[in-house]
């Protein structure tokens, strides 16, 4: 099973490689990786979704933790969370399936970007099953194209987060005073 893992880190140039580095040096295969910034531009979120151990998955985030630039890692597999893909996919068809193609659509909450004589490009957003059975119903229409975000994913936890002050790389390990964030 999947660990989705919620990273919040400073945005700074090296931090991505930190991280990516610890799970690929213990063999772990990144399944989805996501980044972008939060409302502070200092800081990005990194949602990963890793195929790890169920017995090794709190050491992974004790370890993530412990990383220069990040200020807090979460499972989000433990509890309540949200988690999303988008699709984006490009679908080549006769004009005879271009109904069948809108309403199958419909049904699975795409919308239609782009429209054209050869076909439509669509989007969608859901869980990945969701958005695997909307590919396999697609591909029956003609030729597919598809890309795929990978995971973002939002705890739905009813808890402030408390985040330790970033230590910087050449400073000491002197103990650091704890401040709350809401990223």
């Amino acid at each position: 099973m999947l660990q989705i893992i919620s990273v919040l880190l400073e945005n700074k140039p090296g931090a991505l490689l930190r991280v990516t580095g610890l799970l690929s040096a213990r063999g772990y295969n990144i399944e989805s990786l996501t980044v972008g910034r939060t409302t502070d531009p200092s800081l990005s979120r990194m949602t990963i979704a890793v195929d790890v151990e169920p017995n090794l998955r709190k050491q992974v985030i004790k370890q993530m933790n412990k990383l220069i630039n990040v200020l807090q890692a979460n499972d989000l597999s433990e509890g309540p969370a949200v988690a999303r893909e988008l699709v984006l996919m490009r679908v080549r068809s006769a004009m005879e399936s271009r109904t069948a193609i809108l309403k199958e659509a419909e049904i699975f909450g795409a919308r239609v970007i782009d429209s054209s004589t050869e076909g439509f490009a669509l989007e969608a957003t859901g869980d990945a099953e969701k958005l695997n059975e909307f590919i396999d119903v697609m591909r029956s229409y003609g030729e597919i194209e598809v890309t795929r975000s990978g995971a973002v994913a939002v705890s739905l936890e009813p808890r402030k987060l408390r985040l330790s002050s970033p230590v910087p790389a050449a400073a000491s390990k002197s103990p650091t005073t704890n401040g709350a964030i809401n990223a």
